[in-house]
């Protein structure tokens, strides 16, 4: 990283834009997603020998948009027809409706027509009425559209604001040198989950009778500063240092309800967080040697290093679930509120459940490294260099690595190069004790309670789900660099394999095995049934070290530079790279899971297709950049190459076809202070394919990737983004 050490120059930059696309404002045409950024440097000098210190601070603002056109499932049932004409009568409480009064539901129900007044039917009869799709009849009664309903598809709103500090200070004339670079931002966001819909037990509709769009409210935090002095000792290059950083992530979900906790929910909830902090301490000593070949660098270091993450919890409403009498759930035993139907109502803040106390939590460790590392100039035509690094954490062991790399020149035009190396890496303390229960969606849009478990959780013992252990790896690279002096042309390939030992990923869900009448099959699952209860969750997953992966890969860069007239310059780039990922030789599993049959579900389809298909495995960059007198021209051409739907059900795999995206920049120098830019990014308005309606010829209309248009676009493939035309301006001023 190469960070700012201008003085006496005020650089300002403004950037302001948004999406002009035929899709915006759920396809309805128009502008949407309007950013604006400004930034500001400026550094002056300290001392008589170059020191300085240099400030640069931004903030930015971004709208959101979505992309979704229309919900096309069903919104009303007869029973929410009901409620309608309850909630009309100035003498009637909604929520006693939910109160299995029979009586007044009756009486309503008569009222609306839907069965002959003075009728008097049992609550069973009345389900079963009552559960009937009146869709169309209650938006218009409601003067609602099905758009009234949408999800936000598309992108969150943000707003922050940085500041950084860069200083250097040399101490004498002998290069010493004292320097320290920090930095804090502050961003708030704004996310909406999926629309709680008025006939689905998770929306309370006393409190939202036409349903709610639930609100993630994110506040990040960073900091972090590093010290450090570098200089000579005898004639080694000595460089001391520490670096302390902490980023911490607290959630206020609002708009939002604890269904089970009916009327005494609030609607704004306070669901806790997590932070994570690093300190490091870094030693490096080098030197380089004339004499000794043609050359030779030695260089070494150590390192110590401080990690800790925590979670914390929310207020207890946030991550409950309720009884009908208002008791927090913590057994298997306890029923929790249901709706008039008798289905069980979601505890908790929806869209994400808070951490509970039982997710509480502080864990550190510490590792001490040491490296070395030699780099030789054997001839004028050979180099040849040669590193090691041992580190040893104190939950996960030692380790030592190695890489070796080579460069053999040709011609002096031509250079052959290679490496082969070694790699080791600790899971994460995220990924060792992240636990927290959310509501995730399936490909059909149906809600499940999900909890992460640790792994050396009750729960991962029961389903034989073993420890998180580091991961291992070897590589190898071999390409070579050329240019064509009389062509103006320079040409780099490089080709590399990566193969990964006990890969970690996520596992799919679990729940517990159960019977004909829904009865766990045994004690181990009834036990498991239990923690997920008092999780708030109905089905558990994982961090595992589930696979063996293999990555292959070719990249290619070709640049070429002309000058078409004496003030016109012209410079491109053509860059591609053509990788390959895969799952190699058997899943990971435990002879528990594989005698309960679970193998499938601890690396589930749709996993294996994210990590090998979901992602273009091929992407070339066509650059152009034109300077003419106070002018520069930027195009940009990329092609992105086919994704498939990551989904377990094969029909679903959907393959979404490649695409080229085109940027286009213009720029004028308007005076030596001031910079004027206009451009758009994807100026063609390029989207990735729309999910097809229907992907299986034998049940037409059956099977899907858009829940119910919900999703037009994938969620499961990541191909490029679906903003769509984005234009943009930017004013940039150097005052020295």
């Amino acid at each position: 990283i190469v960070l700012n050490d201008n003085v006496n120059q005020l650089t300002i930059n403004t950037t302001t834009g948004a999406n002009f696309t035929k899709n915006a404002n759920d396809q309805t045409g128009g502008v949407d997603g309007a950013t604006t950024n400004i930034s500001a440097n400026y550094g002056l000098p300290l001392g008589e020998k170059g020191g300085f210190i240099n400030f640069t601070g931004d903030f930015d603002y971004r709208d959101d948009y979505s992309r979704m056109k229309e919900w096309e499932g069903s919104v009303f049932n007869l029973y929410n027809t009901v409620e309608r004409f309850a909630n009309q009568d100035p003498n009637f409480q909604l929520s006693n409706l939910l109160d299995d009064d029979v009586t007044d539901v009756n009486f309503y129900a008569g009222q609306a027509g839907i069965i002959p007044t003075g009728s008097s039917l049992s609550k069973s009869e009345l389900q079963t009425i009552l559960s009937a799709d009146n869709t169309a009849a209650e938006l218009a009664a409601r003067g609602l559209e099905r758009s009234d309903f949408n999800m936000r598809v598309g992108q969150s709103a943000i707003r922050g604001g940085r500041f950084f500090a860069n200083f250097s200070l040399p101490l004498d004339d002998n290069e010493t040198e004292l320097y320290s670079f920090a930095g804090i931002s502050s961003r708030t966001g704004n996310s909406a989950g999926f629309y709680r819909l008025p006939n689905q037990s998770r929306t309370y509709t006393p409190a939202y009778i036409n349903g709610f769009l639930p609100e993630i409210n994110s506040n990040i935090k960073d900091k972090s500063i590093s010290v450090g002095i570098k200089g000579k000792i005898s004639d080694w290059n000595v460089d001391f240092s520490n670096t302390y950083g902490i980023n911490a992530f607290l959630y206020t979900i609002g708009n939002t309800f604890n269904a089970s906790l009916q009327n005494a929910s609030p609607t704004t909830f306070d669901a806790g967080g997590f932070n994570f902090s690093q300190n490091t301490t870094n030693l490096d000593v080098s030197k380089f040697y004339e004499s000794i070949f043609s050359g030779l660098n030695i260089a070494f270091g150590a390192e110590y290093r401080l990690e800790n993450y925590e979670i914390n919890a929310g207020e207890e409403a946030s991550y409950a679930q309720y009884t009908n009498a208002g008791q927090v759930i913590t057994l298997a035993s306890q029923n929790p509120a249901t709706d008039f139907f008798g289905a069980a109502r979601p505890g908790g803040s929806q869209v994400f459940p808070g951490f509970s106390p039982k997710n509480e939590l502080s864990r550190g460790r510490s590792s001490i490294a040491g490296y070395a590392d030699f780099e030789a100039d054997l001839s004028e035509t050979f180099l040849l260099s040669f590193a090691t690094r041992f580190e040893d954490y104190s939950d996960f062991g030692s380790t030592i690595n190695f890489k070796l790399a080579s460069l053999y020149k040709v011609t002096p035009n031509i250079n052959i190069r290679g490496a082969v190396n070694t790699g080791f890496r600790a899971p994460s303390l995220h990924q060792l004790n992240f636990n927290s229960t959310s509501t995730i969606f399936d490909q059909q849009g149906n809600p499940q309670e999900v909890g992460t478990f640790a792994n050396d959780s009750r729960a991962a013992n029961l389903l034989g789900i073993p420890e998180l252990k580091q991961e291992t790896s070897k590589s190898i690279s071999v390409g070579f660099t050329a240019k064509i002096p009389s062509a103006n042309i320079s040409l780099t390939v490089d080709g590399y394999f990566v193969g990964i030992d006990d890969r970690v990923v996520y596992t799919g869900q679990f729940a517990p095995r159960r019977d004909s009448n829904g009865v766990p099959i045994d004690a181990a699952n009834a036990e498991l049934a239990n923690l997920l209860r008092q999780a708030n969750a109905n089905a558990a997953s994982f961090f595992a070290n589930a696979i063996d992966t293999e990555s292959k890969g070719l990249d290619i860069v070709v640049t070429h530079r002309t000058n078409l007239t004496n003030n016109m310059r012209l410079r491109s780039d053509l860059s591609a790279t053509f990788s390959k990922t895969k799952k190699v030789g058997d899943i990971n599993a435990s002879e528990i899971l594989e005698n309960a049959g679970l193998v499938e579900t601890y690396f589930p389809e749709e996993s294996r297709v994210y990590l090998e298909e979901a992602v273009p495995r091929t992407k070339i960059n066509l650059s152009n950049s034109l300077n003419f007198n106070k002018w520069n021209v930027f195009l940009r051409n990329v092609y992105f190459g086919e994704v498939t739907e990551a989904t377990n059900n094969i029909l679903l795999q959907q393959e979404f076809s490649s695409k080229i995206v085109t940027d286009l920049t213009i720029g004028y120098e308007a005076s030596e202070s001031l910079t004027i830019t206009i451009g758009a990014n994807n100026l063609f308005d390029i989207y990735p394919d729309r999910a097809k309606q229907d992907l299986d010829p034998i049940t037409p209309g059956d099977q899907n990737n858009r829940s119910d248009g919900r999703f037009d676009w994938s969620r499961r493939a990541q191909q490029f983004g679906i903003g769509g035309r984005f234009l943009f301006a930017r004013l940039s001023f150097k005052l020295k």
